[in-house]
């Protein structure tokens, strides 16, 4: 079973961040949360996360998939070199980088999003040396983006396939959209 680890601060963006996160849990995955702050943290809109695993405590070996959920947290993350030393150490070994919203920008300063394609925040996308797109959510080999909070359902099930393949999402997607709750 894979792994992914999430990593919040305050300002996070609810939808992209719980959304995700259940989402990966209904298809089997196994996915930590953990707080840049080492404590509890905030939302943007007032949720408060508790019981987050402290950023001090990742080990990035144990996971598969690293996922940056976006929103205001966005600048605390990219200003983070701990968080930069994450995203390099999964992109230098293939792992899965997910980011959604304001998150993609965090990658495409770092330069990761040079000749692929991608899709972030329309107001927040820069010249990143790749290639925009309008779509919900996509996936550029190891590199997977999300538009905005509405993309948060298409972006972890483009997570969810990456990670645990077509038919788990396949599956995960049927029993949200036709079973009874």
């Amino acid at each position: 079973m894979k792994k992914v680890c999430m990593v919040i601060t305050d300002g996070f963006e609810e939808i992209e961040a719980v959304g995700t996160f259940a989402i990966l849990r209904r298809g089997g995955l196994e996915v930590d949360v953990y707080s840049l702050l080492d404590k509890d943290a905030q939302g943007r809109f007032g949720l408060t996360c508790t019981k987050l695993h402290p950023f001090s405590a990742l080990k990035a070996e144990e996971y598969d998939v690293l996922v940056l959920p976006g929103g205001p947290q966005y600048k605390a993350l990219e200003a983070s070199p701990e968080v930069q030393k994450l995203i390099k150490q999964f992109m230098d070994e293939g792992k899965i980088v997910a980011a959604i919203c304001a998150g993609p920008t965090i990658l495409g300063r770092a330069g990761y999003l040079k000749g692929r394609r991608y899709t972030c925040f329309t107001a927040m996308n820069e010249d990143f040396g790749g290639t925009y797109q309008e779509d919900y959510a996509v996936r550029d080999g190891n590199v997977i983006t999300g538009k905005s909070a509405a993309a948060a359902i298409d972006f972890a099930f483009a997570v969810l396939e990456a990670a645990a393949g077509k038919e788990t999402a396949d599956k995960t997607k049927k029993e949200i959209y036709y079973k009874n709750c």
